[in-house]
């Protein structure tokens, strides 16, 4: 199911997508955390993997649920994978692919 020939929104080159992130605003991981829920996220993996995807839900110990989810690694697409659920112990970092609500 792998279409190896799909543009990778993810780059090796972190610049490229420190381009496409939102600006920062202050606010605590919590209130991020809230206003991502339900937006466009890269997640990545201790592993170096990174998921595309929406983000569903998530719980205190950082459990991941998310859809329309792709994966790829080394940023390059490996494959769609749809619905997904990541365990927490293995999430480096969430980061947003879209504006946040300031008011979440």
């Amino acid at each position: 199911m792998s279409d190896e020939s799909q543009a990778s929104p993810v780059n090796q080159d972190s610049s490229s997508l420190e381009e496409n992130e939102p600006s920062v605003k202050a606010g605590s991981p919590n209130d991020f955390l809230k206003g991502v829920t339900g937006k466009r996220v890269a997640v990545r993996l201790n592993s170096g993997i990174d998921y595309l995807g929406t983000l569903s839900c998530l719980d205190g110990y950082m459990n991941i649920a998310m859809e329309d989810t792709t994966e790829h690694v080394d940023g390059n697409f490996k494959s769609n994978l749809g619905d997904a659920f990541i365990r927490g112990n293995n999430v480096l970092y969430i980061t947003a692919l879209e504006e946040i609500d300031a008011s979440a």
